[in-house]
């Protein structure tokens, strides 16, 4: 039995390693796939859901209706056809990133990663301006700058957690993660202390891996 997968992306074929997820075979066929949230090997939890496509897989000697799946972790089979921007999918695409800003701290200008924030960059790709954002209720949060290398900004997080991972498995510490549910879920130390109160080995790999403003190192 073969240990490759024949499959589509946008009509053009290619082989994979049987296992490989579509955004690996996207990647191997040069199509992009916008992320957020997605680290190889490191992250691969589909949280953020920017990486939607349009997924049909055989069914018997048929080709299946087409659904949307998260490309991340999705695993490829043989003869799919991906697509990857279909109105449906850059209609999702559009949706989810609004959602996101809606509960995003946007004052770009003033912010340090202003040019150099894949969450910026994703919006300008996208066509979206601050009139396309939802308006509703927001949570605010206080900075948190009681650790001696880094400045914290609950307020421009978007909840992707590859800080999280970057403190758990790259560097084996795992001080942050996932606090409370639904609306009011934030990244936080146990009991929501500051990272100063904490085990935080001032490493920086958090900072490293955060796509936005959120973690930033202090200018001393």
């Amino acid at each position: 039995m073969s240990d490759m997968v024949n499959v589509k992306i946008n009509g053009f074929a290619v082989q994979v390693p049987k296992g490989s997820s579509v955004l690996e075979a996207a990647r191997a066929a040069s199509v992009t796939i916008p992320t957020l949230c997605y680290l190889k090997d490191i992250n691969e939890i589909g949280a953020c859901r920017m990486c939607m496509v349009e997924a049909a897989e055989m069914r018997g000697p048929n080709l299946g209706p087409a659904r949307m799946v998260a490309a991340c972790v999705y695993p490829v089979s043989e003869g799919m056809e991906v697509t990857t921007n279909s109105p449906k999918v850059l209609d999702s695409r559009r949706k989810t990133m609004e959602l996101l800003l809606s509960n995003h701290d946007m004052k770009c200008l003033s912010c340090v990663r202003s040019k150099n924030c894949e969450l910026q960059r994703l919006a300008n790709d996208l066509g979206i301006t601050d009139a396309d954002v939802f308006k509703g209720e927001r949570t605010e949060y206080a900075i948190d700058d009681s650790a001696a290398h880094m400045i914290r900004d609950n307020n421009k997080c978007i909840l992707c957690r590859r800080c999280v991972a970057a403190c758990a498995v790259t560097q084996g510490i795992g001080v942050i993660g996932a606090n409370e549910r639904g609306f009011i879920t934030n990244i936080g130390s146990q009991f929501n202390k500051g990272l100063g109160e904490t085990a935080c080995v001032s490493c920086g790999q958090c900072i490293t891996v955060c796509p936005t403003g959120a973690l930033s190192e202090k200018d001393y």
